[in-house]
């Protein structure tokens, strides 16, 4: 039985989906300006949406991750479920999902909620077998379970503010991604994907991963002149966290670096997205 629970665990990418749960919290915050019960079936809602996703791409990517060592033991290629199996609980999470946005927070959360789920399996999945730059129109799906929060705390699309958090999450992903990817090129190579090591050298690649870096940075300090926080201390934190960030990944710009790890990169970045949920979502606690 516990084997059983933890191969759909896996089907489900708990850590991952968990994350994209944290993001809803942190738009339906911003814009109720509360930690309430209203926020807890949204947030149910999209994390069930985002574990269905996660199963369905289990059974899209069955055949490379077959190819690869990291992803070969993942439950449909190694033979612990049956594609049938996935395929019937990607369904009933993705209309339970649904139903439960759209009972609690109405159309336009539900609408976006599978719009997410359709971005990432029915574009992003299929377009990274064609193009190693997939990741960027792919990262739109960062910016969807943020929006789902907000519409669900009474918020409006056409609101900067909004824009401003969708904005952010986007362009964090490019990088969040682009590294997974360089993390795994080799793996990715060998499985038949497109990778970004065969368009760039070493030095372009490192470039490039500042400039998106910089950007999540910008983007982040960008936060706080749409009124979205307001605090001393919450601003102060996004910027020195912004800084922080751009300082860590300025050693990929000098030359003497002969390689780099993605991974150590992955996480700081992580670490940063992380501090600013933080603030963002306690920023109404924050009494400086």
């Amino acid at each position: 039985m516990k084997s059983v629970l933890n191969t759909y665990l896996e089907l489900s990418k708990v850590k991952i989906t968990f994350a994209v749960a944290l993001t809803t919290i942190t738009g339906y915050v911003l814009v109720n300006n509360s930690f309430d019960s209203g926020l807890i079936l949204p947030t149910i809602g999209i994390f069930i949406l985002a574990c269905s996703s996660s199963a369905l791409n289990h059974y899209q990517d069955r055949e490379k991750d077959a190819l690869m060592k990291r992803t070969q033991n993942r439950p449909v290629p190694s033979g612990k479920v049956s594609t049938q199996s996935v395929l019937i609980f990607a369904f009933i999470l993705g209309a339970t999902g649904a139903y439960i946005l759209y009972i609690s927070s109405g159309d336009l959360a539900m609408q976006l909620g599978l719009l997410a789920m359709i971005w990432y399996n029915g574009i992003y999945t299929p377009l990274k077998r064609k193009t190693a730059f997939a990741v960027i129109p792919g990262s739109v799906i960062g910016s969807l379970p943020p929006l789902v929060g907000w519409v669900a705390g009474g918020g409006s699309l056409t609101d900067p503010s909004a824009l401003i958090l969708a904005f952010f999450f986007f362009i964090w992903q490019v990088p969040h991604f682009w590294l997974l990817m360089l993390k795994y090129g080799e793996e990715y190579k060998k499985a038949g994907y497109p990778s970004i090591t065969s368009v760039y050298s070493q030095q372009q690649i490192k470039n490039t991963t500042f400039i998106w870096t910089l950007s999540t940075a910008i983007a982040a300090m960008m936060i706080p002149f749409f009124g979205i926080i307001n605090s001393n201390i919450g601003i102060i934190g996004m910027v020195i966290s912004s800084f922080w960030l751009v300082w860590v990944f300025a050693k990929l710009l000098k030359s003497t670096q002969k390689t780099m790890n993605p991974f150590y990169y992955f996480m700081r970045i992580n670490y940063f997205v992380l501090c600013v949920i933080i603030f963002l979502s306690l920023d109404h606690l924050l009494i400086w």
